[in-house]
């Protein structure tokens, strides 16, 4: 008997097919789970509530907080804008704000050499984000 390498099979679990087994177990109770509160849904249905009326909106509809920002940008903008009307303006000036924000990474390369300049990007980013957290604020508020 080689005593320099040790019998490593007999240490071990083959993957096939004790761990196959057992994942398929796993599997197939996440699937009869998954059919028994499907039948439970069925058996015991929520209580009927007031139908929804599409033609009646609640007076103050509000989003949820992370598009609180955006909600407020649209109340506080103008009927029109450059002849544009100010809805449309908002989506599609947030639209690519939101694109350039995404692509930037992609187009921006060079390394900064200067000190200002990372400065700038630092504080614009900051003053983004301050924007971004006072419409929130402001827009749970109003």
């Amino acid at each position: 008997m080689d005593t320099t390498h040790p019998e490593t099979e007999k240490d071990s679990i083959p993957f096939y097919p004790d761990h196959v087994r057992t994942e398929f177990y796993v599997m197939v109770g996440i699937i009869v789970l998954a059919i028994i509160v499907g039948i439970l849904g069925l058996m015991f249905p929520i209580g009927l509530q007031e139908p929804a009326d599409p033609l009646n909106t609640p007076l103050h509809v509000k989003p949820e907080w992370y598009f609180l920002f955006l909600y407020q940008i649209l109340a506080i903008l103008p009927p029109t804008i450059l002849g544009i009307e100010g809805t449309a303006f908002s989506v599609v000036s947030v639209m690519i704000a939101l694109v350039v924000v995404t692509l930037w990474p992609f187009f921006d390369r060079k390394e900064d050499t200067s000190k200002t300049a990372a400065w700038v990007r630092v504080a614009v980013t900051i003053l983004g984000l301050l924007t971004v957290i006072a419409l929130t604020i402001w827009g749970e508020v109003s």
